[in-house]
């Protein structure tokens, strides 16, 4: 089968405002030469059992079968998967620290340890992890709890991709607030004139969500300084752009850049989304995929299903691919195709397809999941 996937345009560090689905359509659709035996085999690794487990799934040409390799191991504390540079390896976060494992989710190999030095809390309590747009580096942030309490302050810490620690910092203040319809703590990782700047945004006294950014003032200071908190309006999920410098913040009135204080710019806000909420917020580069892919999706609270929207950066509105319920992450992928997990279950859908047919051929590659939460893509 002829399968052309045509270079997508580049997302600038500006909202793009371009009318219409025609340049991209006639992308999409212009004549290309050669033919593929078959699509790219890739493997995705899912997070699944509430974080006690990894499993595999490798899918490509016509068929899905399950990974050659155990489908299933068991880990202790699971938070979230993401790729590391070349595919080869994931970066698996667990509560108490992160490690890299290979397509066979074997040979782990532990990042440093990331708060053992005075003045920090270890054992660690990681809650998130992100990579930067560049995939070099890795941020991931530790929150300590008792009965859904904060007990210790917010730490930090900045990893190359092969383990080693460049900076850990420790932030205050943060609070556990209780009441519906709180803001999460989220992460991202920027880089700002040869800067590496982490962007943390969490619940605010008062509501809405507060602001900090988080970077060494001194080369090569293994101890990096937090601004103080700015206010802002609620953030429900954070995303890089593809041009590294540049965050995206999923809020109650639409995607909107980040300003130079991280306080979302209203003025901004994507118009492929429109200014409704947002809650969940993915892009290509958070994936480790070059392009400008955005999706998002508004998450309804009470099980039920609702939009999952793409926009490729080129046409005026963002698309539906399909309706869906308990969506727990979604990743890009080298095969141009959006896989998407929910609780339960993990689907593929073909954007090539999608967005030149509507046709976005979805195939279910995993069912029967119990309480899923990260997927990733890696090359076997």
């Amino acid at each position: 089968m002829n399968r052309c996937l045509p270079a997508r345009p580049r997302l600038s560090s500006r909202p793009l405002r371009l009318g219409g689905a025609a340049a991209l359509s006639a992308l999409l659709l212009a004549a290309c030469t050669g033919t593929e035996e078959g699509n790219s085999v890739l493997r995705l690794a899912v997070l699944t059992d509430g974080g006690a487990a990894v499993r595999t799934v490798t899918t490509g040409g016509s068929s899905v079968t399950p990974a050659p390799a155990d489908p299933s191991v068991i880990v202790s504390g699971g938070v979230t998967l993401d790729t590391l540079p070349g595919g080869r390896r994931l970066a698996l976060t667990l509560t108490g620290g992160i490690e890299s494992r290979d397509v066979n989710l074997a040979g782990s190999q532990p990042f440093a340890p990331p708060f053992d030095a005075p003045g920090f809390t270890s054992p660690p309590c990681l809650k998130a992890t992100v990579l930067n747009a560049q995939r070099d580096r890795l941020l991931t942030l530790s929150q300590c709890e008792v009965g859904g309490v904060a007990n210790t302050t917010q730490q930090l810490a900045l990893y190359r991709t092969d383990g080693t620690l460049v900076w850990r910092a420790a932030a205050g203040g943060a609070f556990s607030p209780v009441g519906t319809d709180v803001p999460p703590v989220r992460l991202a990782l920027v880089r700002e004139n040869g800067v590496d700047i982490g962007v943390v945004s969490r619940p605010a006294l008062g509501g809405g969500s507060e602001v900090l950014r988080v970077a060494a003032t001194t080369t090569g200071a293994d101890r990096a300084e937090v601004s103080a908190p700015v206010p802002a309006p609620a953030i429900r999920d954070l995303a890089p752009a593809p041009n590294g410098t540049t965050v995206y913040a999923a809020t109650d009135t639409g995607v909107q850049p980040l300003s130079a204080t991280g306080v979302p710019d209203a003025t901004a806000t994507l118009a492929a989304f429109g200014s409704t909420r947002i809650d969940r917020l993915w892009t290509e580069a958070g994936s480790g995929v070059r392009g400008s892919l955005i999706a998002a999706w508004r998450d309804p609270g009470d099980r039920s299903a609702t939009p999952l929207r793409l926009w490729d950066g080129a046409r005026s509105n963002a698309v539906d691919v399909t309706l869906v319920a308990e969506l727990r992450d979604v990743t890009f992928a080298l095969d141009g195709n959006l896989y998407a997990l929910t609780r339960t279950s993990l689907t593929s859908y073909d954007v090539l397809y999608g967005l030149s047919q509507n046709n976005w051929r979805a195939t279910t590659l995993l069912s029967g999941l119990n309480d899923a939460r990260a997927v990733t893509w890696l090359v076997p």
